[in-house]
Protein backbone atom coordinates (compact mmCIF):
# COMPACT_ATOMS: atom_id res chain seq x y z
CA UNK A 1 0.00 0.00 0.00
CA UNK A 2 0.85 3.61 0.69
CA UNK A 3 4.51 3.30 2.27
CA UNK A 4 5.48 0.90 -0.26
CA UNK A 5 4.65 3.08 -3.21
CA UNK A 6 5.05 6.38 -1.94
CA UNK A 7 8.62 7.47 -0.50
CA UNK A 8 10.40 10.03 0.62
CA UNK A 9 13.45 9.53 -1.44
CA UNK A 10 16.83 11.29 -0.80
CA UNK A 11 18.02 12.50 -4.34
CA UNK A 12 17.05 13.08 -8.07
CA UNK A 13 19.07 9.93 -8.94
CA UNK A 14 16.98 7.93 -6.25
CA UNK A 15 13.78 9.17 -7.56
CA UNK A 16 14.70 7.92 -10.77
CA UNK A 17 15.23 4.51 -9.21
CA UNK A 18 11.80 5.06 -7.05
CA UNK A 19 10.27 5.83 -10.68
CA UNK A 20 11.94 2.88 -12.57
CA UNK A 21 11.20 -0.01 -10.27
CA UNK A 22 -19.44 18.81 -9.91
CA UNK A 23 -21.31 16.01 -8.98
CA UNK A 24 -19.18 13.90 -6.16
CA UNK A 25 -17.10 11.45 -8.69
CA UNK A 26 -17.89 7.58 -8.59
CA UNK A 27 -16.30 4.99 -6.63
CA UNK A 28 -14.92 1.56 -8.20
CA UNK A 29 -13.08 -0.71 -6.13
CA UNK A 30 -12.67 1.61 -3.44
CA UNK A 31 -10.91 4.33 -5.64
CA UNK A 32 -12.92 7.69 -6.43
CA UNK A 33 -13.51 8.11 -9.95
CA UNK A 34 -12.64 11.41 -12.14
CA UNK A 35 -13.43 11.28 -15.66
CA UNK A 36 -14.06 15.13 -16.55
CA UNK A 37 -13.47 18.88 -14.21
CA UNK A 38 -10.49 20.92 -13.79
CA UNK A 39 -7.91 18.54 -11.87
CA UNK A 40 -4.12 19.29 -11.04
CA UNK A 41 -3.10 15.53 -11.39
CA UNK A 42 0.03 16.81 -10.56
CA UNK A 43 -0.05 18.89 -7.32
CA UNK A 44 3.07 19.60 -5.54
CA UNK A 45 3.32 21.20 -2.10
CA UNK A 46 5.97 22.04 0.42
CA UNK A 47 4.61 19.89 3.86
CA UNK A 48 6.93 19.22 7.28
CA UNK A 49 9.82 20.67 5.62
CA UNK A 50 9.26 17.98 2.58
CA UNK A 51 7.93 17.97 -0.45
CA UNK A 52 4.01 16.14 -0.73
CA UNK A 53 2.56 15.38 -4.20
CA UNK A 54 -1.28 15.54 -4.08
CA UNK A 55 -4.08 15.54 -6.84
CA UNK A 56 -5.92 18.68 -6.10
CA UNK A 57 -9.52 17.87 -7.58
CA UNK A 58 -11.35 20.63 -8.77
CA UNK A 59 -14.35 18.63 -9.94
CA UNK A 60 -16.32 19.26 -6.65
CA UNK A 61 -17.39 21.74 -4.45
CA UNK A 62 -15.60 22.65 -2.80
CA UNK A 63 -12.40 21.38 -3.90
CA UNK A 64 -11.06 18.68 -2.24
CA UNK A 65 -7.08 17.22 -2.25
CA UNK A 66 -6.62 13.28 -2.96
CA UNK A 67 -3.82 11.15 -2.83
CA UNK A 68 -2.41 9.91 -5.92
CA UNK A 69 -3.47 6.08 -5.03
CA UNK A 70 -6.64 6.55 -4.24
CA UNK A 71 -7.91 8.02 -7.79
CA UNK A 72 -8.44 6.13 -10.67
CA UNK A 73 -8.91 8.94 -13.92
CA UNK A 74 -11.20 7.42 -16.65
CA UNK A 75 -10.00 8.95 -20.23
CA UNK A 76 -13.88 8.63 -22.03
CA UNK A 77 -14.18 7.76 -25.31
CA UNK A 78 -14.75 11.20 -26.07
CA UNK A 79 -11.16 11.56 -25.81
CA UNK A 80 -10.46 10.07 -29.17
CA UNK A 81 -9.23 11.30 -32.01
CA UNK A 82 -6.29 11.07 -35.07
CA UNK A 83 -2.76 11.78 -34.89
CA UNK A 84 -2.60 15.10 -37.15
CA UNK A 85 -0.80 15.34 -40.33
CA UNK A 86 1.55 17.99 -39.70
CA UNK A 87 5.30 16.26 -39.12
CA UNK A 88 5.29 18.25 -35.96
CA UNK A 89 2.86 15.57 -34.12
CA UNK A 90 4.83 12.71 -35.45
CA UNK A 91 5.77 11.87 -31.58
CA UNK A 92 1.58 10.93 -31.26
CA UNK A 93 2.48 7.97 -33.93
CA UNK A 94 1.52 7.87 -37.72
CA UNK A 95 -0.47 10.22 -39.44
CA UNK A 96 -4.05 9.13 -39.22
CA UNK A 97 -3.78 6.87 -35.71
CA UNK A 98 -6.02 6.68 -32.82
CA UNK A 99 -4.65 8.66 -30.01
CA UNK A 100 -6.74 9.45 -27.06
CA UNK A 101 -6.23 13.04 -25.91
CA UNK A 102 -7.19 15.40 -22.49
CA UNK A 103 -6.73 18.65 -24.34
CA UNK A 104 -5.02 21.62 -23.07
CA UNK A 105 -8.03 23.72 -23.54
CA UNK A 106 -10.89 22.86 -21.24
CA UNK A 107 -14.02 20.61 -22.36
CA UNK A 108 -16.61 19.86 -19.82
CA UNK A 109 -17.15 16.43 -20.81
CA UNK A 110 -13.16 16.02 -20.40
CA UNK A 111 -10.76 15.79 -17.18
CA UNK A 112 -8.93 19.08 -17.60
CA UNK A 113 -5.46 17.93 -16.60
CA UNK A 114 -3.11 20.17 -15.14
CA UNK A 115 -0.21 20.29 -12.93
CA UNK A 116 0.30 22.56 -9.80
CA UNK A 117 3.23 24.06 -7.66
CA UNK A 118 0.80 27.23 -6.68
CA UNK A 119 1.08 26.00 -3.32
CA UNK A 120 5.17 26.49 -3.07
CA UNK A 121 5.83 30.21 -2.52
CA UNK A 122 9.01 31.60 -3.77
CA UNK A 123 12.52 31.23 -1.95
CA UNK A 124 11.34 27.85 -0.23
CA UNK A 125 13.30 25.64 -2.94
CA UNK A 126 16.47 26.19 -4.70
CA UNK A 127 16.19 27.70 -7.72
CA UNK A 128 12.05 28.01 -7.29
CA UNK A 129 12.51 24.68 -8.88
CA UNK A 130 10.70 21.29 -8.80
CA UNK A 131 11.67 18.27 -11.30
CA UNK A 132 9.29 15.69 -12.15
CA UNK A 133 9.82 12.22 -13.02
CA UNK A 134 7.44 9.91 -15.18
CA UNK A 135 7.71 6.38 -15.67
CA UNK A 136 4.43 4.51 -17.52
CA UNK A 137 3.13 1.18 -17.62
CA UNK A 138 0.63 0.56 -19.97
CA UNK A 139 -0.57 -0.65 -23.18
CA UNK A 140 0.94 2.34 -25.36
CA UNK A 141 3.06 5.12 -24.94
CA UNK A 142 1.86 8.43 -23.30
CA UNK A 143 3.29 12.35 -24.22
CA UNK A 144 1.96 15.03 -22.07
CA UNK A 145 2.77 18.64 -24.23
CA UNK A 146 1.79 22.34 -24.74
CA UNK A 147 0.61 23.38 -27.85
CA UNK A 148 1.37 27.54 -29.26
CA UNK A 149 -0.83 29.62 -30.28
CA UNK A 150 -1.22 28.14 -33.89
CA UNK A 151 -2.02 25.12 -32.48
CA UNK A 152 0.82 23.34 -33.00
CA UNK A 153 3.61 21.52 -30.18
CA UNK A 154 5.21 23.81 -28.18
CA UNK A 155 7.21 21.74 -25.53
CA UNK A 156 7.03 18.35 -24.67
CA UNK A 157 7.07 17.32 -21.50
CA UNK A 158 6.91 13.81 -21.68
CA UNK A 159 7.04 11.50 -24.44
CA UNK A 160 7.45 8.01 -23.66
CA UNK A 161 7.79 6.84 -27.08
CA UNK A 162 11.38 8.10 -27.03
CA UNK A 163 12.63 6.25 -23.57
CA UNK A 164 12.10 6.25 -20.17
CA UNK A 165 11.77 7.57 -17.54
CA UNK A 166 11.14 11.54 -18.07
CA UNK A 167 12.02 14.07 -16.00
CA UNK A 168 10.73 18.06 -16.76
CA UNK A 169 11.22 21.02 -14.58
CA UNK A 170 8.14 23.01 -12.98
CA UNK A 171 8.62 26.55 -11.09
CA UNK A 172 7.31 26.83 -7.98
CA UNK A 173 4.37 29.24 -7.57
CA UNK A 174 2.60 28.35 -11.17
CA UNK A 175 -0.35 26.37 -12.82
CA UNK A 176 0.07 24.45 -16.37
CA UNK A 177 -2.43 22.74 -18.58
CA UNK A 178 -1.53 20.31 -21.22
CA UNK A 179 -1.97 17.72 -23.68
CA UNK A 180 -2.25 14.40 -22.22
CA UNK A 181 -2.29 11.83 -24.95
CA UNK A 182 -2.21 7.76 -24.89
CA UNK A 183 -1.69 6.36 -27.92
CA UNK A 184 -3.65 2.72 -27.13
CA UNK A 185 -6.84 2.17 -25.10
CA UNK A 186 -6.61 0.32 -21.78
CA UNK A 187 -5.15 0.98 -18.17
CA UNK A 188 -1.97 3.00 -17.62
CA UNK A 189 -0.02 3.03 -14.44
CA UNK A 190 2.14 6.12 -14.38
CA UNK A 191 4.66 6.58 -11.42
CA UNK A 192 5.34 10.20 -10.80
CA UNK A 193 8.51 11.16 -8.65
CA UNK A 194 9.02 14.96 -7.74
CA UNK A 195 12.23 16.46 -6.40
CA UNK A 196 14.10 19.96 -5.08
CA UNK A 197 16.42 21.13 -2.77
CA UNK A 198 15.37 23.27 0.12
CA UNK A 199 16.91 26.56 -0.66
CA UNK A 200 17.61 27.70 3.16
CA UNK A 201 19.68 24.54 3.56
CA UNK A 202 19.91 22.73 0.27
CA UNK A 203 18.60 19.65 1.97
CA UNK A 204 17.08 17.50 -1.46
CA UNK A 205 13.44 16.60 -0.77
CA UNK A 206 11.56 14.21 -2.77
CA UNK A 207 7.66 12.68 -2.76
CA UNK A 208 6.55 10.04 -5.33
CA UNK A 209 3.16 8.60 -6.45
CA UNK A 210 1.11 5.92 -8.69
CA UNK A 211 -1.22 7.18 -10.95
CA UNK A 212 -4.20 5.06 -12.63
CA UNK A 213 -5.47 5.80 -16.05
CA UNK A 214 -8.06 4.08 -17.60
CA UNK A 215 -8.46 4.57 -21.33
CA UNK A 216 -11.87 3.92 -22.76
CA UNK A 217 -12.29 2.90 -26.30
Amino acid sequence: MRSSIRVLVASSTLAAAVVAATAAPAQAGGLIVIDHGHVDVVGVAVEDGNLHLHVHDESVEPDVEREPEDVRFRVLPAAATSVPTDPAYAFLGAAGDPVWILPQTQDPDLIWAGLGTEEIDAGVLRADTVNVTFAVLGPGDVAVYTENAFGLPADILVDTGDGQPDTFALPTGDHLHANWAFEEPGTYRITVAVTGRLAATGRPVADAGLYRFEVQA
